[in-house]
């Protein structure tokens, strides 16, 4: 009976949890006002390599992507000097609630509502006024053979997990990661074939009006890489190498 009360008490709080982070996610795209994004740094892997490069990270490890967005809103009419303000906040020593390949519908949902709970318990455990977005930033020493576009977001949950790469010369690449799952969680879609990695036409191309359409020069973020060729791409160094492109523009509230 207790274990019984105990796990509905604990589903009205995740569920008043998931509710107002929804309607926080109603307001987010009116960008009337600057979206604060509270980032949290995890040690993904307990290398000493990683230890080190969080020891000595700095509060401006993220200015590229604040710069990046600023440039990319003004140019497609957003009046606001910073639409993100991004600040890490604390580093997180527990592991996050884990979401397994095969975990089906339900797996999803009670994944997604722990993480609803856990950046609702951090966020009340700060001292400091609440951001509007909370980023997992786990870090992990630099492989080959791991991906950094392992990362998830909830879709107007406003939380999102960043694989980054605990290397000064993957700034670019962390940037562009981050970038990529903070506008997922604002409800950007990937515009990328999943079995190429491709991007998409028009909408994964940055200037799909471009004569001759190939090669491209830039990246749009949601796409995530170049197009060269009909078969090649090319992953950008860097924001510098990247915008925003009209449908993801529309997707976050940007234009119409």
């Amino acid at each position: 009976m207790f274990k019984r009360l105990r796990i509905a008490v604990l589903l009205y709080i995740l569920l008043f949890v998931a509710a107002a982070q929804f309607l926080t996610a109603r307001r987010s795209t009116d960008w009337d006002a600057p979206l604060w994004v509270d980032v949290y740094t995890i040690d993904g892997d307990g290398r000493s390599t990683t230890r080190e490069y969080l020891d000595k990270l700095e509060p401006t490890e993220f200015s590229a992507v604040e710069a990046f967005f600023a440039a990319e809103a003004h140019r497609h009419g957003i009046t606001l000097e910073q639409p993100f303000r991004l600040r890490i906040v604390a580093e997180h020593r527990d592991t996050l609630p884990a979401l397994g390949p095969a975990s089906g519908a339900l797996g999803t949902l009670w994944w997604s509502l722990r993480m609803r709970w856990l950046a609702a318990r951090l966020q009340w455990q700060n001292n400091s006024p609440s951001g509007d977005i909370v980023v997992f930033a786990v870090f992990h020493e630099p492989a080959e053979q791991m991906p950094l576009d392992r990362s998830t977001a909830l879709k107007k949950g406003q939380i999102a997990v960043a694989n980054l790469f605990a290397d000064r010369r993957a700034r670019g690449a962390n940037g562009m990661v981050l970038a990529h799952e903070l506008l997922h969680t604002l409800g950007a879609s990937d515009k990328y074939d999943p079995g190429s990695n491709a991007p998409r036409f028009p909408d994964g191309y940055a200037a799909p009006d471009a004569r001759p359409l190939l090669p491209q020069s830039k990246a749009e973020l949601m796409a995530g890489r170049i197009p060269l060729d009909e078969q090649r791409t090319a992953i950008p160094e860097n924001l510098r190498q990247v915008v925003i492109g009209p449908a993801t523009s529309r997707e976050i509230g940007w234009s119409h």
